[in-house]
């Protein structure tokens, strides 16, 4: 029997600027009301799907920071003011920055919202009706199409396109927070019934490797651009991953089983952190599985297992993902037509079950839960529906949670020594490989010296601070560092800066400039 493990990643970075309460970017919010509880809702029409979801700890923090309504975004600020009420500039804003959707698969669908769009594109100032459709069309527009389809507010909105009024735009608005708020229920639900498996992830993404010690990069790639001084704090590591799984406990009711590391990046040194907080298993790519084995080629049979990590701290079954099919869904079948990329996808997976006939494997498809789908038509609707009832009808291919897995086929090959590396290219570079990122680094570890240095003193370190710092060990700002957007960077800056002050601290000067290469 094939079985058929998803994995999908529900990950935003934390946007939020802890001294002010504000965000500038509206995310968390819209990929929560359009990538979370629905996926998990969708399989209500597929008892026999199983599938695993991670949930990032900061990712449900700032969702929680939406629900108990004390987050202040700029974008949900604009949407919900009255018309008459904005100024220019607010008006500016809304107008260039409320298309902020892919135009091909989500704006050019509904012909409102394409009319404002092209208005725009030739330059046209919003009158005050149009300013409020588009006001709405911009929220209702990034709602998933399963609630747009099943509540009747929202799907009257649909019907009407246009000429909404206020009372209109307030029913879009706060329908999102009541999405928001179903989410934690969703999840544990169909948890209960175990026809889903929730995993945790280190609670602010990091990198794991590289908090024990930025030197780590050259285990993966000799010729890594390294920051002077290293960051090397395995003790954060250790929170990380400590904290992920109090909050799990928290939110779900039990300790959890698996685990995704951030950015699949592993190492050996990160094992004992991750079995010392109960972790039974975790998911990286399947170059991993080939350089820990020091393989020459791919080879399927190793793949289609899970392996077996024994240390003096205990025990860890590792899977590995098939990276082909996973891309394939994440970044190729969107170009397709929906019922060729299902065919197309069962027939690999048909050709595999041959190929193994009488014996039982697992192929694991680890992919982003989120930004896949806004390149589907209807947001990944139509191919994953199809997909699921082609899946549920098979005879020889059995989806299941990676926990039920387990179970039944405990792991049983092992590996002597995990590689050091990630989903991409197998190595760091993507986080530590140029000279602003190497910068970047070399700001946080001098951030981080300042708290070493005030517990070395016995002085009292707010609880802020720490959780401040945590936030910049992120991997979501080291990735971009060299390759933009600007975004990211101010804000790694203003995390950084916002340290200092919570530590009663005048901030460098040089956290006022730019990182650039």
């Amino acid at each position: 029997m094939l079985y058929l493990a998803f994995i999908f990643h529900m990950h935003q970075p934390y946007y939020k600027d802890l001294l002010t309460q504000e965000t500038n970017m509206p995310w968390v919010r819209l990929h929560g009301v359009k990538d979370y509880a629905d996926m998990i809702l969708m399989l209500e029409k597929f008892p026999r799907i199983h599938q695993t979801f991670n949930f990032v700890p900061s990712l449900l923090e700032q969702i929680d920071d939406y629900t108990n309504r004390t987050i202040k975004d700029k974008f949900l600020e604009l949407s919900y003011k009255a018309v008459p009420e904005l100024t220019r500039e607010e008006r500016d804003f809304i107008r260039d920055n409320f298309f902020m959707i892919n135009p091909e698969k989500v704006i050019f669908c509904f012909p409102r919202y394409y009319e404002l769009f092209y208005k725009r594109k030739q330059g046209h100032q919003f009158n005050d009706q149009e300013t409020l459709d588009l006001q709405v069309w911009f929220n209702l527009a990034w709602i998933d199409p399963y609630y747009r389809q099943n509540l009747p507010q929202l799907s009257r909105l649909v019907a009407k396109a246009r000429d909404f009024t206020e009372e209109d735009k307030h029913i879009c608005l706060d329908t999102q927070t009541h999405i928001l708020e179903e989410i934690i229920p969703v999840c544990r639900k169909f948890q209960a019934t175990g026809q889903i498996e929730i995993t945790a992830n280190p609670y602010y993404h990091p990198i794991l490797p590289l908090l024990y010690n930025t030197n780590v990069a050259k285990e993966a790639n000799i010729k890594t651009i390294l920051p002077k001084p290293a960051f090397a704090y395995p003790q954060d590591a250790q929170t990380q991953i400590d904290s992920a799984v109090a909050l799990y406990k928290n939110k779900f009711g039990a300790s959890p089983v698996g685990m995704w590391p951030s950015e699949e990046a592993v190492s050996e040194h990160i094992l004992p952190f991750i079995m010392n907080a109960g972790i039974k298993w975790i998911v990286t790519d399947e170059s991993m599985l080939f350089r820990s084995l020091r393989a020459k080629k791919r080879d399927t049979k190793l793949l289609y297992q899970p392996h077996l990590i024994k240390r003096e701290a205990g025990e860890l079954a590792v899977v590995f993902r098939d990276r082909n099919l996973s891309d394939m869904i994440g970044f190729s079948y969107h170009h397709w037509n929906t019922k060729d990329a299902v065919e197309d996808f069962m027939k690999h997976l048909e050709n595999t079950a041959a190929a193994f006939k009488n014996t039982d494997i697992l192929v694991t498809i680890a992919m982003d839960g989120e930004n896949a789908w806004e390149y589907y038509k209807n947001d990944g609707h139509d191919f994953l529906e199809l997909l699921y009832t082609k899946l549920s009808e098979s005879d020889n291919i059995q989806t299941t949670t990676v926990k039920e897995y387990l179970n039944k086929f405990p792991a049983k090959k092992q590996i002597k020594r995990l590689a050091a590396g990630s989903w991409i290219y197998s190595e760091f570079g993507k986080w530590i490989g140029n000279a602003a990122k190497a910068r970047a680094w070399e700001y946080l570890a001098i951030a981080r010296k300042e708290l070493q240095d005030m517990q070395d003193r016995g002085e009292k370190i707010p609880d802020l601070a720490w959780k401040q710092m945590y936030i910049a060990e992120g991997s979501d700002w080291f990735w971009w560092y060299g390759e933009g957007p600007e975004a990211f960077d101010e804000l790694f800056r203003r995390h950084l800066s916002n340290f200092y002050k919570l530590i009663g601290k005048q901030p460098p000067d040089y956290l006022k400039t730019p990182i650039t290469c």
